[in-house]
């Protein structure tokens, strides 16, 4: 029997068909400001022409009763690796069948925002077996650190090995909130975002190139510091830096079109960005931000921008509350190649983005409010996948069609 998740989701999807990517000339529906004085720096920075595909999904539960799921990873033979952020990692079969914890997983802080978070395969995966795992690790006297470990899936995926961190963040922090986490493994190189934890103190350290909070991370996958890196020599800095002064980004995707690194992160109340990465580039956290402070205060400078920091190609305001996403690549939703498609926690559902160059062109959401969705990926075939983050989490397939 579709259990309820599954029901609300095809109900909520429901839709008239219409042509692909029409737009309605008026801007996408956010609801309202919490700084309306802001604007943006430039035409469609925020509130996009609102696009409605009349797209309608086939809903199926290939997975339910995961405890707040966070990361998924699509194998070249088969199935599915989730992560659990009580710290799990499961085999999923393409038919459903939820296999047990995979041993060697590392020891991780489930408190608050902590615990298992990421996964991302090796390109290699299929000859080399390795993958990556971000997540909060225990340091001592309750602190802990956003890592990422390298691993070997056995071929029986029940066991990890030649288990061994290529990244830890320094300092440890005292607060298990605002990890980042996203791992993106492309080519030689492991990207590897990473939160600011959070309070006011540490906040700052997002601007300070010789700590890796609030920071874009680039590795090789042994761990080691590229040689181009921006920073790389810096007697001043972590050579492992790519960019500073990011809050939370937990997205992070490269585009194949271009070959760059786009990363979603959240802002405080209002401000969630759509960044393009460049190397060495400062976007701005805590100095300026889109949104204000939860308190209602502003937050740095309070202005939404300052030369010197890069702006984002997109913001929401009020925000959406962004997990992972993805660049759309395949047949099976062919209108939306090259589109972005993104989790939404808060207030949850799926957001479509349409570029034109750099920019966003328009925005299309679906089932918002019914999930919180935490992460996407796209399946062999083309269909997306759909990781809602709850006690009675699950991973959704959607295809084309139903109702």
């Amino acid at each position: 029997m579709p259990d309820r998740l599954t029901c609300l989701v095809a109900a909520v999807l429901a839709a008239l068909a219409l042509p692909a990517a029409a737009q309605t000339g008026a801007p996408v529906d956010q609801g309202p400001r919490n700084v309306p004085e802001f604007s943006p720096a430039f035409p469609n920075q925020t509130r996009a022409p609102a696009m409605e595909s009349g797209m309608r999904f086939a809903v199926e539960t290939l997975a339910d009763g995961l405890v707040h799921p966070w990361g998924i990873a699509v194998l070249p033979g088969g199935g599915y690796l989730v992560t659990e952020r009580a710290g799990r990692l499961r085999h999923l079969a393409a038919d459903g069948t939820l296999g047990p914890a995979i041993a060697g997983v590392p020891e991780v802080l489930a408190q608050r925002q902590g615990g298992l978070l990421d996964v991302a395969l090796a390109p290699d995966f299929a000859q080399s077996r390795v993958i990556f795992l971000s997540y909060a690790k225990p340091m001592g006297r309750g602190r802990s650190a956003t890592a990422v470990a390298r691993a070997e899936l056995g071929a029986d995926l029940r066991r990890l090995e030649a288990v061994r961190d290529i990244f830890v963040q320094t300092p440890p922090s005292p607060t298990p909130a605002h990890y980042g986490s996203r791992v993106v493994a492309s080519g030689d190189h492991v990207f590897i975002t990473t939160g600011e934890h959070f309070t006011a103190r540490e906040r700052q350290f997002a601007q300070h190139p010789d700590k890796s909070y609030g920071k874009v991370m680039r590795l090789t996958a042994d761990g080691d510091v590229p040689a181009d890196n921006p920073f790389a020599g810096d007697a001043d800095a972590l050579g492992g830096v790519w960019s500073l002064g990011h809050r939370n980004p937990q997205g992070a995707a490269i585009r194949p079109s271009t070959g760059a690194l786009w990363t979603l992160e959240h802002g405080p109340a209002g401000g969630d960005e759509l960044n393009r990465i460049a190397p060495g580039a400062n976007y701005g956290w805590p100095v300026v931000s889109y949104g204000e402070n939860y308190s209602g205060r502003p937050v740095g400078s309070g202005a939404p921008r300052r030369a010197g920091f890069v702006e984002p190609r997109y913001y929401w305001d009020p925000v959406i509350a962004p997990g992972g996403f993805v660049f759309y690549r395949g047949d099976m939703f062919a209108d939306w190649e090259g589109d972005i498609l993104a989790a939404s926690l808060n207030p949850g559902g799926l957001v479509r983005l349409r570029l034109e160059g750099d920019r966003v062109a328009g925005e299309e959401r679906f089932f918002t409010g019914e999930a919180r969705v935490r992460d996407v990926a796209i399946d062999r075939d083309g269909a997306l996948l759909l990781l809602t983050d709850a006690r009675n989490g699950a991973v959704l397939r959607l295809t084309p069609g139903g109702g």
